[in-house]
């Protein structure tokens, strides 16, 4: 029998990335009985983005695993002290790191208090980002061009710089966040789409160059995914219809995605690298 159509309850909010407790209902962070089998223990990492969505459900996914997380955000603090409580309830440590990674210095920042903080940085999280939907392509200016660049796509590049210093080699790992934008395009984000694809591209060719140091570099390629940025970006028509053109026609929860990531940063994908994993409902394939 064919997946029944899931709307979703029409909501906006006014900024971005948004505040997860304003959705409703409210994205899964953690499937209940969710049991960590020692994964990461004894890792620690830095997850940006990870106040909420996709980037807090990796961060709480890692603590359960046994990694200490640091947690980059924005300037969303409710949310941010939120995950710290989920990763600290499960025994291990949580450090937060406030700021805007779009420059070379902020990112420096981020991994040197990582550093500080755990002794060792092994496994970053490039997950940040913003998306700003045109209904026409000359709505698209070069100054919003620019900075969905420096915030999606050159902070990533940052964050690696700085981070390379401390991922030691033959067990250090980089887990970029794509999407299934960069694979398959989209007609309103535009700027969005090509950030996405440049960061499946960055992925495949650090791979490459970090591969005799043996640091393993991959990505997971999300869908549409039930988080903050969904009402914080769309209209409540859009939002109402968001994700019903999948496969499974509804929206996937942080809760599904989370796991992609423990798998790529654990020693069960160690003879994985310049990968891209799609976990989108069958977004990918679908009309």
């Amino acid at each position: 029998m064919p997946a029944k159509k899931r709307v979703n309850p029409p909501q906006t909010q006014r900024r971005q990335p948004g505040r997860q407790p304003r959705m409703r209902p409210e994205p899964e962070t953690i499937r209940a009985g969710y049991r960590g089998s020692e994964r990461l223990a004894g890792k620690v990492a830095l997850v940006t983005g990870g106040d909420s969505g996709i980037g807090r459900a990796v961060a709480v996914h890692f603590a359960h695993e046994g990694a200490d997380v640091a947690i980059a955000y924005l300037e969303e603090d409710d949310d941010a002290r939120e995950t710290q409580r989920l990763v600290e309830a499960t025994g291990q440590q949580c450090l937060l790191l406030r700021g805007n990674l779009a420059t070379p210095a902020r990112c420096r920042q981020a991994v040197a208090r990582t550093v500080k903080r755990f002794g060792a940085l092994d496994v970053l999280v490039n997950n940040h980002a913003q998306q700003y939907p045109v209904d026409e392509p000359e709505e698209l200016t070069p100054a919003r061009l620019r900075h969905t660049f420096e915030t999606n796509l050159f902070s990533f590049f940052h964050l690696i710089d700085a981070a390379l210093e401390h991922l030691p080699d033959r067990t250090g790992c980089i887990v970029n966040t794509g999407s299934v934008t960069g694979v398959r395009g989209h007609d309103t984000l535009l700027d969005y789409a090509a950030t996405k694809g440049a960061i499946h591209a960055m992925t495949f060719s650090l791979a490459k160059s970090l591969a005799d140091r043996g640091i393993r570099v991959n990505a997971v390629a999300p869908g549409p995914i039930w988080t903050p940025l969904i009402p914080a970006s769309f209209t409540r028509k859009q939002v109402a219809e968001f994700g019903s053109d999948t496969l499974m026609k509804r929206p996937g929860q942080p809760s599904e995605v989370a796991p992609a990531y423990v798998f790529l940063a654990s020693d069960d994908a160690r003879y994985i690298t310049g990968q891209l994993i799609h976990v989108n409902g069958g977004g990918h394939i679908s009309a």
